[in-house]
């Protein structure tokens, strides 16, 4: 039986994810669609930091652990982190998932609100609905990209929002990945693709649109099974009109790499679906 190819998009763990795919014996097919582009204006970032420590009652949401770190460097770089802890200490802290609450604990960041589980903007909101917005100051770390529900939500509460910008999702430099992905969907020779953020979509049809191929890869994916990492992406591959066979709960890399195993198992792609098998996952 020939090993059904999985494709998957994600950068940061990559590898990782690449080698759990092979533990289920399918072929692992990497095309990375993320690069971050840092995108901090130390001038910016001192003007934040002095309207942050002047402002009363001040509201800091956290949306990235990769963002916390970031803002975090940027600031130590510029001799202002002690600054930075310190407003922090100061502030309501509220993050929208798990990685940005490791990454401020790192930091002896106390966080006062959570987003919970499946860990999206309109979770984060739930967080946040007891707290007084009215001209609050809020300060809201941007991950890859704007976050327009959240900050037009706060917004629309009356609150006084800005975005503290450190870096940004672009198309990789090499996109030769991407191409060999598109021809390897319009040749029907995947099984699966993984994705793991809504801005992997994104990049991939804008790379594709560059060619005149959105229409054939969101065909081509049609023609594989789609599992997604949880409804933020799982809703913008919908949108794109894309059809997604699963989606993991929680948002995770394992409950996803699971869903996968299911679901190519029940097809009979997979080599070896015994409990000896999955125990090596």
């Amino acid at each position: 039986m020939e090993a059904p190819v999985v494709a998957y998009l994600e950068s940061r763990a990559g590898e990782a994810l690449g080698k759990l795919i092979a533990r289920l014996g399918a072929v692992p097919m990497h095309a990375p669609a993320l690069a971050e582009q840092p995108d901090a204006d130390a001038a910016q970032l001192v003007a934040w930091l002095e309207e942050w420590e002047q402002a009363a009652e001040p509201l800091a949401i956290f949306q990235t652990g990769v963002g916390v770190e970031a803002l975090d460097a940027a600031f130590a770089s510029l001799g202002m982190q002690t600054r930075f802890l310190a407003v922090l200490a100061g502030s309501t802290v509220a993050v929208r998932g798990p990685k940005p609450s490791a990454a401020l604990r790192k930091r002896g960041v106390r966080i006062d609100l959570s987003a919970e589980s499946p860990f999206t903007t309109e979770t984060l909101l739930h967080a946040l609905a007891g707290t007084a917005m009215a001209g609050r100051a809020v300060f809201v770390q941007r991950h890859g990209g704007p976050n327009a529900a959240l900050v037009d939500a706060m917004a629309h509460a009356g609150a006084r929002c800005r975005e503290v910008t450190t870096y940004r999702w672009t198309l990789p430099s090499d996109r030769a990945p991407l191409d060999q992905l598109l021809a390897a969907l319009r040749a029907g020779r995947v099984s699966a693709v993984v994705f793991t953020s809504a801005s992997q979509l994104v990049n991939l049809l804008t790379h594709a649109t560059q060619y005149g191929r959105n229409d054939e890869c969101v065909a081509g994916l049609n023609r594989t099974e789609v599992f997604s990492v949880g409804p933020v992406c799982s809703e913008a591959l919908a949108d794109a009109g894309v059809r997604v066979a699963a989606e993991a709960s929680p948002p995770k890399l394992g409950p996803l790499v699971e869903l996968l195993r299911i679901r190519l198992g029940q097809r009979g792609l997979l080599p070896d679906e015994s409990p000896a098998a999955r125990s090596r996952l």
